[in-house]
């Protein structure tokens, strides 16, 4: 398995900021916003249970009318490609018998090799006290998602803006998500930074190691 100098991974997190302003005439190619979508399907995620949905809007009129709900940020409709991230609202045992399912299929085994997995995550996702505060423990497996996003887009020189500044009820109605048994969570902007963002040089913020980082 071949893998990337430790320098190019610094200088590429070092070289990505929360872009402010994009480019509006710069798209992401076909096979770079492939490789996006692959990364964002391959997640980790707790159980492997990929409790999500990710909506890609790239239709100008679409974004339009999601701006007013996003604090008016500019990025909404400048942007290539917007990435909502949508958690669900319930686990239920047909979401595990789904989720078994593709786990059976995929690995070549039997869904009933696989009851115990199934009576774990019964216990703590459907019957457990997890199940009160689901949707909340669903939205947290959402922002592994997002930073998984942000990571892979500066390894390929892509701009991403990652925000909470939205009304998620309102992105709900625009995107049709009621009664889906799907939620808004947050939102990325990704794209290219325009030329004059002057966020783009602003030196990175970051505490020192020794504050941040517990040796023991």
């Amino acid at each position: 398995m071949s893998s990337i100098p430790g320098e190019s991974l610094l200088q590429q997190l070092n070289w990505r900021y929360a872009t402010k302003k994009f480019d509006a005439t710069k798209k992401l190619s076909a096979a770079d916003w492939t490789v996006l979508e692959e990364a964002l399907i391959l997640t980790a995620s707790s159980y492997g249970l990929q409790p999500w949905k990710f909506i890609v809007v790239t239709d100008p009129a679409l974004k339009a009318r999601l701006r007013p709900a996003s604090w008016n940020q500019a990025q909404v409709e400048d942007c290539s490609h917007l990435v909502v991230f949508a958690a669900k609202q319930d686990v239920t045992e047909a979401d595990l018998d789904r989720f078994i399912a593709r786990t059976a299929e995929v690995r070549g085994t039997t869904v009933e090799s696989l009851a115990g997995y199934k009576g774990f995550m019964m216990g703590d996702l459907v019957n457990g006290a997890r199940h009160a505060v689901i949707h909340e423990w669903a939205a947290r497996q959402t922002y592994i998602a997002m930073g998984n996003l942000l990571t892979s887009a500066a390894l390929l020189g892509i701009d991403a803006c990652p925000f909470e500044g939205i009304e998620p009820a309102k992105y709900d109605e625009i995107l049709g998500l009621k009664g889906t048994g799907y939620a808004t969570v947050s939102a990325c902007p990704v794209g290219y930074r325009a030329d004059d963002d002057k966020y783009a040089t602003a030196p990175k913020v970051r505490f020192e190691a020794k504050d941040v980082i517990d040796h023991r």
